[in-house]
């Protein structure tokens, strides 16, 4: 068995503990403490969240995406394969050292996403992007932490709070939609959402395309069309199976 090595460290702001990327042979992994945020083994639902939403907003002409975290890249490569060659995509990345892991060590999982004409990766936190923008987006992806909850530092929790998704709906274009992943269900955040005036659809998935294998969650939540509270509803996904992160 080839042991993990460390090739990367970095503080995150706000955190107490730091991000390692860690390489086993081809496979890389980022943890937080103990806590592994992410493995380019499973990524089966991270390439879900992305195809999922970008899909529900295929008929939209130039649309804008704004991904909260690059991660190892593959909902930002998920998202280009399904979008149209006149959309945007803007990736919040909170942490520099990430940006410089994907186009160092990770440069393969990423491949030529990053040169893509309509990726723009920002460096800063997620949440100052949407706070600053009003009907800017059609499509919101936050895969930051391991559900609705902060988990790589507390600040995160306003993402996820009433008063973060209102700021996620004013930034959202009419019939816009949020996708929120996550390692499990959670009551309260479909709750939350339905109060922010969003339609809810949980999607079950799977963390890779097999059968098998830990089950994970995705919030679509669709911003009613304007001058309406019963937006189009976005369509039910019978996938199990998580493609993507």
């Amino acid at each position: 068995m080839i042991p993990w090595t460390q090739i990367g460290k970095a503080r995150v702001p706000g955190a107490e503990t730091e991000l390692r990327l860690m390489r086993r042979g081809a496979e890389f992994s980022m943890m937080l403490g103990q806590n592994e945020l992410m493995n380019s083994r499973l990524n089966g639902s991270e390439k879900v969240l992305a195809t999922l939403s970008c899909r529900q907003i295929e008929g939209v002409q130039r649309p804008h995406v704004l991904i909260g975290g690059l991660g190892m890249g593959f909902t930002l490569r998920a998202a280009l394969a399904v979008l149209s060659a006149e959309a945007r995509v803007t990736i919040a990345e909170l942490v520099p050292e990430v940006i410089v892991w994907a186009r160092g060590p990770m440069a393969e999982l990423f491949g030529n996403s990053l040169n893509d004409p309509r990726a723009n990766i920002v460096e800063g936190d997620v949440a100052d992007v949407i706070g600053s923008s009003a009907s800017a987006f059609d499509a919101v992806l936050l895969d930051v932490d391991n559900g609705p909850e902060a988990l790589i530092r507390k600040a995160n929790d306003g993402l996820y709070d009433s008063g973060g998704l209102k700021a996620i709906h004013r930034a959202l274009r009419p019939a816009g939609v949020l996708a929120v992943w996550s390692s499990g269900p959670n009551a309260a955040f479909s709750k939350r959402l339905r109060a922010a005036d969003f339609e809810v659809n949980e999607v079950g998935v799977r963390a890779t395309t097999k059968r098998s294998g830990a089950h994970h969650v995705i919030w679509l939540a669709t911003k009613s069309k304007a001058g309406s509270r019963t937006g189009s509803k976005p369509a039910a996904s019978k996938s199990r199976s998580k493609t993507a992160r």
